[in-house]
């Protein structure tokens, strides 16, 4: 059976001739951060449980480590809470469908066009870029960040297409790439017209939808959808998961009779123009005094009020309505009242849905990828 390598190693360009070896091989791959506690690693390393750690000083074998199903390429653990961790499987064919399908969408010319993986390659967001590159035979830079300076060093030397989080997107001028592809975090209301709005995670082998339209072979249905079209959001594509590593499989049957639906947890509806519109997940729901609040739609209601640098709306519990509406925001000059805030959500939203405290704070806990930790909100 085939080993699975850790790969713990500089993200440069160094990383291309070692995961094409590794893959000659049938073998598969996993990445770990450097940015992780020992504890975070150790719960990784037994969660994805590789049988061959590759890093500065050579190869080392690891005695409790499992082999993988012969076909799977990558491991890589989910971007959701460590309490409950998961490592996804994704096989050769799953990472090829991926390739193909995004850069026929993106019209990428593996002849003239150049990505550059600056995004960390822990995460699907990052190793796709690589992945996508080196299945498709085009060329391929790669870098451990996305500060400004290296965006701009990366244009000058002929890259076209990059993939980003919306803060790094808007700490550059976008024109100077072909291409910029948006995922993370939710994308800003005004999208320069080179870049793409991604919807996708690890379980999908990256971006599914761009700009709200699947792509080829990516089939999207809403399941327990309510009066306004909103429900979770099931996938059926050539790029999603063979399965957990030790989990059971993770399919469902759709409306095609076929169990190899892939519920996302995520809530969504299909408008009228048949374009995918994403609310949030589906245990990010705030309800209150019975009525349900989704933070998507007060942060959005809020977001161009002055005096705000960054906010993210979640809840306490309250005991007169269960649960309360509180919003986070990291100041810039002088923030908005709560007062203030409570008008704006109540002309936008409804009253039941206005926040009924404000925290101010420096920082907001975020993901490397720029999702908000609403956990880690107290």
């Amino acid at each position: 059976m085939p080993d699975l390598i850790a790969l713990d190693l500089d993200q440069d360009d160094s990383l291309v001739p070692i995961i094409e070896e590794i893959w000659a091989a049938g073998d598969a791959l996993c990445t770990l951060d450097s940015r992780w506690s020992p504890s975070l690693r150790s719960q990784a390393l037994a969660t994805m449980a590789p049988t061959v750690l590759l890093d500065g000083d050579g190869r080392h074998n690891l005695s409790e480590g499992r082999q993988v199903d012969s076909g799977i390429g990558l491991v890589m653990m989910t971007s959701g809470s460590m309490s409950d961790p998961k490592a996804v499987e994704l096989d050769h064919a799953a990472l090829q469908a991926s390739a193909t399908i995004t850069s026929r969408r993106l019209e990428v010319n593996p002849t003239l066009d150049h990505w550059l993986c600056c995004l960390p390659i822990v995460h699907i967001g990052g190793f796709s870029v690589l992945s996508r590159a080196l299945l498709t035979g085009t060329s391929l830079s790669i870098t451990k960040d996305a500060h400004p300076e290296t965006l701009r060093r990366a244009a000058r030397e002929g890259v076209s297409h990059v993939s980003l989080v919306t803060k790094a997107m808007l700490g550059i001028d976008p024109a100077m790439f072909s291409c910029i592809l948006l995922g993370g975090a939710a994308p800003p209301d005004h999208l320069p017209p080179n870049a793409v709005a991604t919807y996708g995670m690890t379980e999908t082998g990256s971006g599914i939808v761009y700009d709200g339209t699947a792509l080829d072979g990516v089939s999207l249905h809403i399941v327990d959808s309510d009066e306004d079209g909103f429900g979770e959001i099931h996938v059926a594509s050539p790029t999603l998961l063979r399965g957990y590593r030790d989990r059971p499989a993770p399919f469902v049957k759709g409306p095609d009779g076929q169990s190899n639906w892939f519920p996302t947890g995520d809530l969504g509806r299909l408008n009228d123009a048949g374009l995918l519109e994403v609310r949030g997940r589906l245990d990010e729901v705030i309800v209150t005094g019975g009525e349900k609040v989704y933070p998507s739609d007060v942060e959005a209601a809020l977001i161009n009020l002055n005096g705000i640098k960054e906010l993210a709306v979640w809840k306490r519990s309250d005991p007169e309505w269960g649960e309360r509406v509180v919003v986070w925001i990291a100041p810039e000059g002088t923030p908005p009242s709560l007062e203030e805030i409570q008008r704006m959500v109540s002309e936008q939203i409804a009253s039941y849905a206005t926040p009924k405290e404000l925290v101010l704070v420096d920082v907001l806990p975020r993901t490397t990828l720029g999702k908000i930790r609403r956990s880690e909100l107290r």
